[in-house]
């Protein structure tokens, strides 16, 4: 290390990665990661007391090598804690230097939001009208890079606590898009099935979204999860996967560790066969006149 170290805050951090710009980033990204221009390790994950995980991950290009530590502790929230913490560290990959610090929780949920804006900029998604389960970082994160990217013509979030969602809905009004709270289920699921973008950001263990609205979907919606993280994690009901055509952000990470398409196929419901990854999208994607999926849980490469 060295005393010109550049330490970047939340809010600095944050400014250094526009979301429009960081999903197109994303995509070059994954285009040197096909033609070998990439490394990037297997991401590495243990368990923590209280439900959390840590986690490791790192890539390299020609330019610069960057490692991510962290862990995700989901009863944080109860404490007025950040769910996620985590710090990422820039190197020069020619000699090692040490270049930056950046805020690695504004990392996550930039990336995350950004990548999701990518999946759904690739298969097509229209924004008119999106239903939002889920009301931390994430969904504030999901809600800035959609609309930023998509535009959102109208906001619907669902949350089991409201003030977190009314703050989520504020946010929207703020960028202004109307947006209101749905507390009650069945007008969720009215939501639901008349939105042409559906996004899950919870850290539930069940599905968030109810079986009845595999038959309700809207032929061109879009669905993006991004919740689920672990086998023993679900946000999508099998039945709602198998209605889908499913992408998903890496074939190995989702096979490890997207819980709604590992419990939806141990079910029967849907075969890993069919999912399709983003690296196959980029000679391009065509919809099947079917809802399209968008599972993301992450890699080391983004």
């Amino acid at each position: 290390m060295t005393s010109s170290i550049r330490v970047y805050d939340e809010t600095e951090t944050a400014a250094l990665l526009p979301y429009p710009q960081l999903a197109a980033e994303i995509g070059t990204t994954l285009q040197d990661t096909k033609a070998g221009r990439v490394s990037a390790l297997e991401r590495a994950t243990a368990g923590l007391p209280g439900d959390g995980t840590f986690l490791l991950m790192g890539a390299a290009d020609h330019r610069l090598a960057i490692a991510k530590v962290g862990a995700v502790h989901p009863t944080n929230t109860g404490k007025g804690l950040p769910t996620i913490i985590a710090s990422v560290i820039v190197t020069d990959a020619t000699n090692g230097q040490v270049k930056a610090l950046l805020d690695g929780a504004t990392v996550t949920v930039r990336r995350t939001s950004a990548l999701s804006l990518y999946g759904a900029m690739q298969v097509g998604a229209s924004a008119g009208t999106v239903f939002m389960v889920g009301a931390g970082a994430q969904a504030t994160g999901h809600l800035e890079a959609l609309h930023a990217g998509l535009g959102i013509g109208r906001l619907f979030v669902s949350s089991r606590t409201a003030a977190r969602a009314q703050a989520v809905v504020e946010r929207a009004q703020e960028l202004g898009v109307p947006a209101e709270v749905v507390t009650d289920p069945a007008a969720a699921l009215e939501r639901a099935a008349e939105a042409d973008l559906i996004v899950t950001t919870t850290n539930s263990r069940t599905p968030v979204l109810p079986d009845a609205l595999a038959e309700r979907l809207k032929p061109d919606a879009t669905i993006v999860a991004v919740g689920a993280y672990r086998h023993d994690t679900a946000e999508i009901p099998p039945t709602v996967v198998a209605a889908c055509d499913v992408v998903v952000d890496t074939l190995a990470g989702a096979e490890e560790e997207a819980g709604d398409l590992i419990q939806a196929a141990a079910a029967g419901a849907w075969l890993w066969e069919n999912a399709r990854e983003f690296m196959d999208l980029l000679g391009g994607f065509q919809r099947s006149g079917k809802p399209v999926l968008v599972k993301t849980v992450g890699h080391s490469m983004w």
